[in-house]
Protein backbone atom coordinates (compact mmCIF):
# COMPACT_ATOMS: atom_id res chain seq x y z
CA UNK A 1 0.00 0.00 0.00
CA UNK A 2 1.79 3.16 -1.22
CA UNK A 3 0.50 7.10 0.84
CA UNK A 4 0.65 9.47 -1.68
CA UNK A 5 0.42 13.42 -1.74
CA UNK A 6 -3.13 12.86 -2.87
CA UNK A 7 -6.02 11.60 -0.25
CA UNK A 8 -8.32 10.58 -3.09
CA UNK A 9 -5.56 8.64 -4.90
CA UNK A 10 -4.53 6.99 -1.57
CA UNK A 11 -7.95 6.31 -0.67
CA UNK A 12 -8.61 4.69 -4.40
CA UNK A 13 -5.44 2.48 -3.75
CA UNK A 14 -7.20 1.46 -0.36
CA UNK A 15 -10.56 -0.33 -2.22
CA UNK A 16 -12.84 -1.67 0.05
CA UNK A 17 -11.67 0.82 2.81
CA UNK A 18 -11.39 3.64 0.80
CA UNK A 19 -14.44 5.57 1.69
CA UNK A 20 -13.60 4.84 5.15
CA UNK A 21 -10.14 6.23 5.10
CA UNK A 22 -11.47 8.71 3.34
CA UNK A 23 -14.13 9.80 5.97
CA UNK A 24 -10.86 9.44 8.84
CA UNK A 25 -8.64 11.76 7.34
CA UNK A 26 -10.17 14.11 5.44
CA UNK A 27 -12.41 16.76 7.69
CA UNK A 28 -8.29 16.85 9.35
CA UNK A 29 -7.03 17.55 6.08
CA UNK A 30 -9.62 20.25 4.99
CA UNK A 31 -8.99 21.81 8.41
CA UNK A 32 -5.28 21.14 8.87
CA UNK A 33 -4.82 25.12 9.22
CA UNK A 34 -6.96 25.09 12.21
CA UNK A 35 -5.03 21.80 13.52
CA UNK A 36 -1.44 22.32 13.00
CA UNK A 37 -0.65 24.79 15.66
CA UNK A 38 -2.85 22.53 17.93
CA UNK A 39 -0.46 19.70 17.52
CA UNK A 40 2.78 20.32 16.61
CA UNK A 41 2.95 21.68 20.25
CA UNK A 42 2.19 21.79 23.88
CA UNK A 43 -0.51 18.67 24.58
CA UNK A 44 -2.17 20.30 27.27
CA UNK A 45 -2.55 24.42 26.31
CA UNK A 46 -5.77 26.64 25.69
CA UNK A 47 -7.07 25.79 22.28
CA UNK A 48 -7.46 28.37 19.39
CA UNK A 49 -9.81 25.81 17.79
CA UNK A 50 -11.06 23.59 20.51
CA UNK A 51 -13.89 21.80 17.91
CA UNK A 52 -11.20 21.04 15.48
CA UNK A 53 -9.05 19.64 18.24
CA UNK A 54 -12.36 18.02 19.99
CA UNK A 55 -12.94 16.08 16.78
CA UNK A 56 -9.69 14.70 16.32
CA UNK A 57 -9.00 13.53 19.70
CA UNK A 58 -12.42 11.11 19.37
CA UNK A 59 -10.07 9.50 17.24
CA UNK A 60 -6.35 10.13 17.71
CA UNK A 61 -6.87 9.32 21.91
CA UNK A 62 -7.89 5.56 20.70
CA UNK A 63 -5.82 2.81 20.48
CA UNK A 64 -4.32 2.42 16.99
CA UNK A 65 -5.04 -1.23 17.27
CA UNK A 66 -9.14 -1.06 18.25
CA UNK A 67 -9.00 2.01 15.74
CA UNK A 68 -7.93 0.63 12.78
CA UNK A 69 -10.23 -2.73 13.54
CA UNK A 70 -13.56 -0.36 13.99
CA UNK A 71 -12.45 1.56 11.10
CA UNK A 72 -11.75 -0.72 8.30
CA UNK A 73 -12.49 -4.29 7.27
CA UNK A 74 -9.31 -5.21 5.04
CA UNK A 75 -5.95 -6.21 6.57
CA UNK A 76 -4.15 -3.56 3.88
CA UNK A 77 -5.94 -0.82 5.75
CA UNK A 78 -5.59 -1.77 8.85
CA UNK A 79 -1.59 -2.79 9.08
CA UNK A 80 -1.04 0.73 6.65
CA UNK A 81 -2.18 2.71 9.62
CA UNK A 82 -0.75 0.08 12.11
CA UNK A 83 2.89 1.15 10.49
CA UNK A 84 2.32 4.91 10.99
CA UNK A 85 1.24 4.25 14.42
CA UNK A 86 4.09 1.96 15.29
CA UNK A 87 6.59 5.44 14.80
CA UNK A 88 5.10 5.88 18.25
CA UNK A 89 7.43 3.43 19.95
CA UNK A 90 4.07 2.22 22.11
CA UNK A 91 2.27 -1.11 22.26
CA UNK A 92 -0.59 -0.45 19.51
CA UNK A 93 -3.23 -1.41 22.42
CA UNK A 94 -2.24 1.49 24.51
CA UNK A 95 -4.44 5.08 24.48
CA UNK A 96 -3.31 7.43 22.20
CA UNK A 97 -1.01 5.20 20.00
CA UNK A 98 -3.61 6.03 17.21
CA UNK A 99 -2.16 10.23 17.69
CA UNK A 100 0.75 9.44 16.15
CA UNK A 101 -0.80 7.31 13.02
CA UNK A 102 -3.01 10.30 11.99
CA UNK A 103 -0.70 13.09 12.50
CA UNK A 104 1.83 11.10 10.39
CA UNK A 105 -0.42 9.90 7.26
CA UNK A 106 -2.30 13.73 7.84
CA UNK A 107 1.13 15.09 7.12
CA UNK A 108 1.51 12.86 4.14
CA UNK A 109 -1.30 14.17 2.51
CA UNK A 110 -0.53 18.10 3.07
CA UNK A 111 2.99 18.43 2.75
CA UNK A 112 4.50 14.86 2.16
CA UNK A 113 7.80 13.18 4.24
CA UNK A 114 10.20 15.16 2.70
CA UNK A 115 13.49 14.26 3.39
CA UNK A 116 17.12 16.79 2.68
CA UNK A 117 18.94 16.72 -0.89
CA UNK A 118 22.53 14.98 0.69
CA UNK A 119 21.52 13.53 3.47
CA UNK A 120 20.33 14.81 7.13
CA UNK A 121 24.06 16.52 7.37
CA UNK A 122 22.87 19.64 4.62
CA UNK A 123 20.25 20.80 7.40
CA UNK A 124 22.95 21.15 10.54
CA UNK A 125 24.95 22.40 8.00
CA UNK A 126 22.43 25.19 6.60
CA UNK A 127 21.48 26.12 10.65
CA UNK A 128 25.41 26.50 11.50
CA UNK A 129 25.63 28.45 8.18
CA UNK A 130 22.91 30.57 9.21
CA UNK A 131 23.84 31.13 12.67
CA UNK A 132 27.58 32.29 11.60
CA UNK A 133 25.93 34.65 9.54
CA UNK A 134 24.19 36.15 12.17
CA UNK A 135 27.64 36.65 14.21
CA UNK A 136 27.09 33.52 16.28
CA UNK A 137 29.75 31.07 17.62
CA UNK A 138 29.48 27.55 17.66
CA UNK A 139 32.22 25.36 19.38
CA UNK A 140 32.24 21.64 19.81
CA UNK A 141 34.89 18.45 21.10
CA UNK A 142 34.07 19.61 24.98
CA UNK A 143 32.54 17.62 27.32
CA UNK A 144 29.78 19.46 29.01
CA UNK A 145 29.37 17.88 32.92
CA UNK A 146 28.30 20.90 34.83
CA UNK A 147 26.43 23.84 33.77
CA UNK A 148 29.31 25.53 36.01
CA UNK A 149 31.62 25.45 32.90
CA UNK A 150 29.47 27.50 30.20
CA UNK A 151 30.01 31.24 30.40
CA UNK A 152 27.68 33.31 32.67
CA UNK A 153 24.66 34.75 29.69
CA UNK A 154 21.44 35.38 30.32
CA UNK A 155 19.81 32.26 28.65
CA UNK A 156 20.92 28.70 28.14
CA UNK A 157 18.76 26.04 26.46
CA UNK A 158 19.58 22.61 26.74
CA UNK A 159 19.10 19.77 24.00
CA UNK A 160 19.42 17.18 26.73
CA UNK A 161 16.92 14.79 28.27
CA UNK A 162 15.38 15.33 31.70
CA UNK A 163 17.75 13.03 33.52
CA UNK A 164 20.73 14.05 32.15
CA UNK A 165 19.95 17.88 32.79
CA UNK A 166 19.82 17.07 36.35
CA UNK A 167 23.02 15.48 35.83
CA UNK A 168 24.62 18.87 34.52
CA UNK A 169 22.11 21.60 36.92
CA UNK A 170 22.44 19.37 40.13
CA UNK A 171 21.45 20.91 43.20
CA UNK A 172 20.15 24.01 41.38
CA UNK A 173 17.05 22.99 40.54
CA UNK A 174 14.13 22.55 43.40
CA UNK A 175 14.06 18.92 44.85
CA UNK A 176 10.49 18.29 43.88
CA UNK A 177 11.54 19.26 40.23
CA UNK A 178 14.30 17.47 40.06
CA UNK A 179 12.56 14.49 41.46
CA UNK A 180 10.07 14.91 38.64
CA UNK A 181 12.48 15.07 35.87
CA UNK A 182 14.65 11.72 37.52
CA UNK A 183 11.36 9.36 37.30
CA UNK A 184 11.23 10.41 33.74
CA UNK A 185 10.55 7.13 31.99
CA UNK A 186 12.34 6.40 28.52
CA UNK A 187 11.25 4.15 26.00
CA UNK A 188 12.15 1.07 23.83
CA UNK A 189 15.37 1.59 21.40
CA UNK A 190 16.35 0.74 18.20
CA UNK A 191 18.77 -1.76 16.16
CA UNK A 192 19.55 0.29 13.13
CA UNK A 193 21.50 -0.68 9.99
CA UNK A 194 23.16 1.17 7.08
CA UNK A 195 23.55 -0.32 3.51
CA UNK A 196 25.39 -0.12 0.05
CA UNK A 197 23.72 -1.81 -2.51
CA UNK A 198 24.08 -3.01 -5.61
CA UNK A 199 21.14 -1.74 -7.07
CA UNK A 200 17.72 -0.72 -5.80
CA UNK A 201 15.76 -3.48 -3.50
CA UNK A 202 13.35 -5.62 -5.26
CA UNK A 203 10.23 -5.29 -4.20
CA UNK A 204 7.34 -8.10 -5.04
CA UNK A 205 5.02 -4.61 -4.92
CA UNK A 206 6.75 -2.51 -7.56
CA UNK A 207 5.08 0.70 -6.24
CA UNK A 208 6.74 0.48 -2.87
CA UNK A 209 9.58 1.73 -5.02
CA UNK A 210 8.12 4.86 -5.01
CA UNK A 211 8.21 5.27 -1.84
CA UNK A 212 11.19 7.43 0.43
CA UNK A 213 10.11 5.71 3.56
CA UNK A 214 8.99 2.27 3.68
CA UNK A 215 6.98 0.04 6.86
CA UNK A 216 7.88 -3.39 6.51
CA UNK A 217 5.87 -5.14 8.89
CA UNK A 218 2.59 -7.38 7.72
CA UNK A 219 -0.44 -7.31 8.79
CA UNK A 220 -1.99 -5.28 12.13
CA UNK A 221 -1.61 -8.06 14.12
CA UNK A 222 2.19 -8.78 13.31
CA UNK A 223 2.82 -4.52 13.94
CA UNK A 224 1.46 -5.29 16.98
CA UNK A 225 3.10 -8.14 18.35
CA UNK A 226 6.81 -6.27 17.37
CA UNK A 227 5.59 -3.59 19.32
CA UNK A 228 4.29 -5.09 22.31
CA UNK A 229 7.31 -7.25 22.12
CA UNK A 230 10.10 -4.40 22.18
CA UNK A 231 7.89 -2.55 24.94
CA UNK A 232 7.63 -6.34 26.96
CA UNK A 233 11.40 -6.61 26.94
CA UNK A 234 11.06 -9.45 24.05
CA UNK A 235 12.88 -9.24 20.70
CA UNK A 236 10.26 -9.74 17.89
CA UNK A 237 11.02 -12.73 15.85
CA UNK A 238 9.05 -10.50 12.92
CA UNK A 239 10.30 -7.20 13.41
CA UNK A 240 8.22 -3.87 12.30
CA UNK A 241 11.17 -2.64 10.20
CA UNK A 242 11.38 1.26 9.13
CA UNK A 243 13.89 1.29 5.87
CA UNK A 244 14.50 4.56 4.08
CA UNK A 245 16.04 4.18 0.33
CA UNK A 246 16.22 7.62 -0.14
CA UNK A 247 18.70 7.50 -2.96
CA UNK A 248 16.29 6.43 -5.22
CA UNK A 249 15.26 10.11 -5.19
CA UNK A 250 18.44 11.90 -4.47
CA UNK A 251 21.65 10.75 -6.37
CA UNK A 252 24.21 12.49 -4.09
CA UNK A 253 23.41 9.71 -1.75
CA UNK A 254 25.27 6.81 -4.04
CA UNK A 255 27.88 6.33 -6.55
CA UNK A 256 25.67 5.75 -10.11
CA UNK A 257 24.17 2.72 -10.38
CA UNK A 258 24.33 1.53 -6.88
CA UNK A 259 21.96 2.86 -3.56
CA UNK A 260 22.26 3.23 0.28
CA UNK A 261 19.58 1.99 2.37
CA UNK A 262 18.69 2.09 6.58
CA UNK A 263 16.60 0.67 8.50
CA UNK A 264 16.01 -0.15 12.36
CA UNK A 265 13.50 -2.00 14.50
CA UNK A 266 12.37 -1.35 17.92
CA UNK A 267 14.16 -3.54 20.71
CA UNK A 268 13.81 -3.40 24.01
CA UNK A 269 15.87 -0.53 25.83
CA UNK A 270 19.50 -0.66 26.40
CA UNK A 271 19.36 -4.42 24.32
CA UNK A 272 22.80 -5.26 22.86
CA UNK A 273 21.16 -8.19 20.73
CA UNK A 274 21.87 -8.38 17.17
CA UNK A 275 19.03 -8.14 15.18
CA UNK A 276 20.19 -7.87 11.68
CA UNK A 277 19.58 -11.06 10.69
CA UNK A 278 15.43 -10.88 11.43
CA UNK A 279 15.57 -7.42 9.74
CA UNK A 280 17.43 -9.30 6.42
CA UNK A 281 14.61 -11.89 6.96
CA UNK A 282 11.94 -9.27 6.89
CA UNK A 283 13.25 -7.53 3.97
CA UNK A 284 14.27 -10.91 2.16
CA UNK A 285 10.11 -11.65 2.68
CA UNK A 286 8.54 -8.81 0.49
CA UNK A 287 11.68 -8.44 -1.57
CA UNK A 288 13.59 -11.64 -2.73
CA UNK A 289 17.40 -11.02 -3.85
CA UNK A 290 17.39 -8.21 -1.26
CA UNK A 291 20.15 -10.35 0.78
CA UNK A 292 22.60 -10.86 -2.84
CA UNK A 293 22.33 -6.89 -3.79
CA UNK A 294 23.71 -6.11 -0.21
CA UNK A 295 27.90 -4.69 -0.61
CA UNK A 296 28.04 -3.42 2.40
CA UNK A 297 26.37 -3.33 5.95
CA UNK A 298 27.26 -1.43 9.48
CA UNK A 299 24.69 -1.91 12.68
CA UNK A 300 24.41 -0.01 15.60
CA UNK A 301 22.85 -1.62 18.71
CA UNK A 302 21.06 0.80 21.41
CA UNK A 303 24.49 1.19 23.29
CA UNK A 304 26.36 1.93 19.76
CA UNK A 305 23.67 4.37 19.54
CA UNK A 306 23.90 6.18 23.11
CA UNK A 307 27.52 6.30 22.59
CA UNK A 308 27.46 8.18 19.42
CA UNK A 309 24.13 10.33 20.54
CA UNK A 310 24.01 10.53 24.73
CA UNK A 311 20.56 11.90 24.10
CA UNK A 312 19.65 8.48 23.13
CA UNK A 313 19.51 6.54 26.67
CA UNK A 314 19.43 3.13 26.01
CA UNK A 315 19.26 3.53 22.21
CA UNK A 316 15.57 5.29 22.97
CA UNK A 317 15.50 7.67 19.30
CA UNK A 318 11.92 9.41 20.88
CA UNK A 319 13.75 11.51 24.04
CA UNK A 320 11.17 9.18 26.31
CA UNK A 321 8.48 6.89 26.43
CA UNK A 322 5.16 8.45 24.68
CA UNK A 323 2.75 7.10 27.84
CA UNK A 324 0.15 9.84 27.54
CA UNK A 325 1.06 10.91 31.18
CA UNK A 326 4.42 12.00 29.53
CA UNK A 327 2.81 13.09 26.07
CA UNK A 328 0.76 15.54 28.72
CA UNK A 329 3.24 17.15 30.63
CA UNK A 330 6.85 16.60 28.64
CA UNK A 331 8.84 16.28 30.60
CA UNK A 332 7.16 18.16 33.90
CA UNK A 333 4.35 20.37 34.50
CA UNK A 334 4.94 24.09 33.54
CA UNK A 335 2.97 27.50 33.57
CA UNK A 336 5.54 28.07 30.65
CA UNK A 337 6.64 24.56 28.85
CA UNK A 338 10.49 24.11 27.78
CA UNK A 339 10.90 26.41 31.11
CA UNK A 340 12.46 25.41 34.45
CA UNK A 341 12.23 26.86 38.23
CA UNK A 342 15.14 28.92 37.13
CA UNK A 343 14.50 31.88 35.13
CA UNK A 344 17.35 31.19 32.62
CA UNK A 345 17.25 27.48 31.64
CA UNK A 346 15.30 25.97 29.24
CA UNK A 347 14.92 22.55 28.00
CA UNK A 348 14.56 21.76 24.41
CA UNK A 349 15.05 18.68 23.13
CA UNK A 350 12.84 15.56 22.00
CA UNK A 351 11.56 14.98 25.58
CA UNK A 352 9.14 18.55 25.43
CA UNK A 353 6.34 19.14 22.97
CA UNK A 354 5.52 18.08 20.63
CA UNK A 355 8.28 15.38 21.43
CA UNK A 356 10.59 13.55 18.50
CA UNK A 357 10.15 14.06 14.89
CA UNK A 358 11.77 15.49 11.79
CA UNK A 359 10.32 19.30 12.36
CA UNK A 360 12.55 20.69 14.42
CA UNK A 361 9.64 22.37 16.96
CA UNK A 362 11.35 21.35 20.06
CA UNK A 363 13.74 23.80 19.88
CA UNK A 364 12.03 26.34 17.82
CA UNK A 365 8.96 27.05 20.49
CA UNK A 366 11.49 26.39 23.21
CA UNK A 367 13.34 29.88 21.93
CA UNK A 368 10.27 31.98 21.21
CA UNK A 369 9.31 30.86 24.97
CA UNK A 370 12.77 31.54 26.20
CA UNK A 371 12.74 34.89 24.12
CA UNK A 372 9.14 35.95 25.32
CA UNK A 373 10.33 35.64 28.63
CA UNK A 374 14.23 36.92 28.69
Amino acid sequence: MLATRSLEDTAARLGADGDAYRRLLEPFVDRWDELEGELMGPIAHLPRHPLALARFGLAALRPAKSLAEARFETPAARAFLAGAAAHSLLPLEQPASASFGLVLLLLAHVSGWPFPRGGSQSIADALAARLRSLGGEIETGNHVSSLSQLPRSKLVLCDVTPKQLVALAGDLLPHRYRRRLERWRYGPGAFKLDYALDGPIPWLAPEVGEAGTVHVGGSLAEIADSERAAWGGRHAERPFVLLAQQSLFDETRAPAGKHTVWAYCHVPNGSTFDMRERIEAQIERFAPGFRDRILACTSRNTAELERENPNLVGGDIGGGANTFAQLLARPAPRPVPYSTPLPWLYICSASTPPGAGVHGMCGRLAAQAALRRG
